[in-house]
């Protein structure tokens, strides 16, 4: 296992000895996700957050008609995890799937708490972690009342880089909260733009 980009990870933060970075490591779970794969269903409980080396994974709600409602994704040097099972204890509301096939490091809760007894500065980055997912949340909706949809997408591939290579055209209109061919004509659009530009 390369430690090296998560250790990088969390360096910008707090900064650890090297026996805490050891510690750290050692209640690490190495997974491989094959591409499709569901790591987490809606109504099962979350016990781990995951931090991605490789690859890329979405989290999404699905309605009663059977649409899939993207809430994020998590490429490489990405953490995710369904929040509110993690903290709760109650079941998930959120499907957590592989895009591609990925490379995960898993931090169960209970190493978790573990972590948090031996070495509290983890408290602090964790909470970082929090505080920058429910504050990217919060723009998230604000951007979806406020933003048109063109300046959305601009911002999404500044966000994500790496997925419109990996992930289907609807998946991406279903994280912009619009249609995948309304998405085809604002891609057409920056396409010609570019072109004249």
């Amino acid at each position: 296992m390369d430690s090296s980009l998560i250790l990088k990870n969390v360096a910008r933060y707090i900064e650890l000895t090297p026996e805490e970075s050891d510690f750290f490591l050692s209640l690490l779970e190495p997974k491989l996700l094959e591409r499709k794969k569901i790591y987490l269903r809606a109504g099962e409980i979350c016990n781990n957050s995951a931090y991605v080396l490789n690859g890329a994974l979405k989290s999404y709600t699905v309605d009663a008609q059977g649409k899939e409602h993207i809430l994020s994704f998590a490429t490489r040097d990405w953490w995710i995890a369904d929040l509110y099972s993690l903290l709760s204890r109650k079941p998930a509301i959120l499907n957590i799937e592989a895009i591609d096939n990925t490379e995960v490091l898993l931090l169960s809760r209970r190493n978790q708490q573990i972590l948090y007894e031996k070495v509290p500065k983890f408290e602090r980055f964790f909470r970082i972690l929090v505080e920058n997912a429910l504050v990217a949340s919060q723009q998230r909706l604000i951007d979806n009342m406020s933003i048109a949809a063109e300046e959305r997408y601009l911002n999404f591939i500044k966000k994500y880089p790496d997925i419109p290579a990996c992930v289907p055209q609807r998946s991406i209109a279903s994280y912009l909260g619009i249609t995948p061919e309304f998405l085809s004509k604002i891609r057409a659009r920056l396409a010609k733009k570019q072109k004249v530009g």
